[in-house]
């Protein structure tokens, strides 16, 4: 096996996952068949409880594992499938020494952070990149490893250690290490500073690691001084060190690899160059300029919990952007803040009130994406209320489909304290439960999680039309409440038809309302399995829908075209 190790350096959030994901992407145009590692050193097992705002989105895969957000990039980028166990916290790490330790597997010996924890990992990572993530048999030729944090945190030395022990242990060809830097420019001098990246390098050599590439952050190229200056300082070749300017759009950063042969120069470090192709990225070069050259937009208000920090909804964005290009238009996100929208906020915020509804009213179509918790929810009603009423097209996703249940429920049976038991432990009328087999005690992987089968009830309707499957539906879930079965029978009568249910018919998965143009909700997380060039069927029709071409788009289908 090959390793490709991605190392940040001066600041967080320099976009070391976009880089793994890019330098995978480049390599994968190759020829080579590439898989990824996320290491996270935090101490949590995994992403699955930690706030949206504390880390971004929580990344849900098909074996249920609730993983950090660049684990979607990876599977966008590769359009692979991965595991659970491709992303390695501390938690997961410390939590197996410290099981094999009480069942006696360490033979009466002290445990410490150096063999036992430095082994840990060095196994893991050797077990994981071994497993195919791309459907085909056998491992992969090179697994591209991200190390999450900064360079000289203090949690993450182990891993640090346990990758130095790792690229002496597989030997030079099989290694090659590149570091993400940060290459300032203060606003008075107006200079390209690269001691910070100097400092970062000396830092990581220290440790025993010598970065073979440096991939440089900068909102403008590198100029050529630059460039030198930290050749001479940093021990790296010219040639290696990588400028990752400012793009218009991420999809840029792979053409960017390429085009200052940063393959040619992985490939060299890891013997690779007899093997390997010249990269074959003319499909990834139209679809960066396509979304460069596009001109229409269409409006979609977003509302939602966590507006404050857009990493939140990341892989809802990324699958209105698939949906959006397809129809050759450019999304134009609206963020509202749920509470905004609510009667409250009228008197203690009003310019924030008017502002959300004035939004809300110009939008083509409205989305509530998923989410946990009573704040918003109010607001979400509202807007589930009037995209029904003025028959604006509707996406409820997890959260969101709860939502138009409530709301259904509230308005056309006329049941006033309709609510879900998660925000009201006392409603009289609770259309939304807590489902049976889950844990009131245990937060971290006790929801219902994971890619789960959901059976069409009717062929006729507009969900089974757009996935192109009459049959089942197969989408990746995370969620502890589920609409109450015994209030299915009532809301059905007054027009709401829930036409997906899992395998045991007592689950509601997808709910539609016939008399309106594309009022959906669903309890699965459509965004998670969307791809660049193979949008989800769900935020492709409500895109449409949105643009009014949604009906001409399933007649042309249906005449096979």
């Amino acid at each position: 096996m090959k390793y490709v190790l991605v190392t940040g350096g001066v600041v967080s959030g320099l976009g070391k996952g976009v880089t793994a994901s890019s330098i995978g992407v480049v390599l994968k145009a190759c020829g080579l068949r590439v898989t990824s590692i996320k290491i996270d050193p935090y101490l949590n097992t995994d992403a699955g409880t930690m706030s949206p705002f504390e880390h971004g989105e929580v990344f849900v895969l098909d074996d249920g594992g609730e993983v950090d957000l660049d684990l979607g990039n990876y599977e966008r980028f590769l359009d692979v499938t991965l595991t659970k166990d491709n992303n390695i916290t501390t938690g997961k790490i410390f939590q197996s020494v410290i099981e094999k330790e009480r069942k006696g597997d360490y033979l009466g010996k002290t445990v410490q952070v150096v063999p036992h924890i430095t082994d840990a990992i060095k196994d893991w990572i050797e077990s994981v990149s071994a497993i195919p993530v791309d459907g085909k048999d056998g491992p992969a030729d090179v697994c591209v490893i991200e190390l999450g944090g900064t360079v000289g945190d203090i949690e993450s030395m182990p891993f640090i250690e346990a990758l130095r022990q790792l690229s002496f242990s597989v030997g030079q060809d099989n290694f090659c290490l590149v570091h993400v830097s940060l290459i300032p420019v203060l606003g008075v001098v107006g200079e390209q500073k690269t001691k910070p990246t100097q400092h970062s390098v000396r830092e990581l050599r220290a440790l025993g690691l010598t970065p073979h590439l440096l991939a440089c952050r900068s909102a403008q190229p590198l100029l050529e001084n630059t460039k030198e200056k930290l050749s001479q300082f940093c021990h790296v070749p010219a040639a290696n060190i990588l400028n990752i300017h400012d793009v218009p759009n991420i999809w840029h950063v792979p053409l960017l690899l390429r085009n200052q042969n940063a393959h040619d120069a992985i490939l060299n470090q890891l013997n690779l160059l007899s093997i390997a192709m010249p990269p074959a990225l003319q499909d990834w070069t139209m679809m960066a300029e396509t979304y460069d050259n596009l001109t229409n937009s269409v409006r979609i208000a977003m509302v939602g919990k966590y507006v404050g920090l857009t990493d939140s909804y990341l892989s809802v964005v990324k699958a209105l952007l698939h949906a959006c290009i397809s129809c050759s238009l450019k999304p134009s996100i609206d963020w509202i803040a749920a509470s905004d929208l609510e009667e409250d906020s009228a008197k203690s915020t009003p310019e924030a009130h008017a502002a959300a509804w004035e939004t809300l009213k110009n939008a083509a179509c409205i989305l509530v994406p998923g989410g946990f918790g009573d704040r918003g929810v109010r607001g979400m009603i509202l807007a589930a209320k009037y995209a029904r009423e003025n028959s604006i097209p509707y996406l409820g996703i997890c959260l969101g489909m709860q939502i138009a249940v409530i709301e259904f429920a509230r308005s056309v049976l006329g049941l006033e304290r309709a609510d879900s038991s998660e925000f009201d432990t006392d409603t009289p009328d609770p259309v939304v439960i807590f489902m049976p087999e889950g844990s009131r005690t245990h937060m971290g992987s006790t929801m219902r999680l994971g890619s789960r089968r959901t059976l069409f009830q009717t062929p006729d309707c507009i969900t089974a039309k757009l996935y192109g499957n009459t049959q089942y539906v197969e989408e990746r879930h995370r969620h502890r409440y589920e609409v109450n079965p015994e209030v299915i029978e009532v809301l059905e009568e007054k027009g709401l038809q829930f036409v997906g249910k899992d395998e045991t018919g007592k689950r509601m998965e997808i709910l539609e309302l016939p008399t309106h143009p594309f009022y959906v909700g669903v309890q699965f997380h459509p965004e998670f399995k969307s791809r660049p060039r193979r949008p989800s069927a769900l935020f492709l029709g409500f895109i449409l829908a949105a643009t009014g071409k949604l009906e001409a788009h399933l007649k042309s289908h249906q005449n096979g075209v």
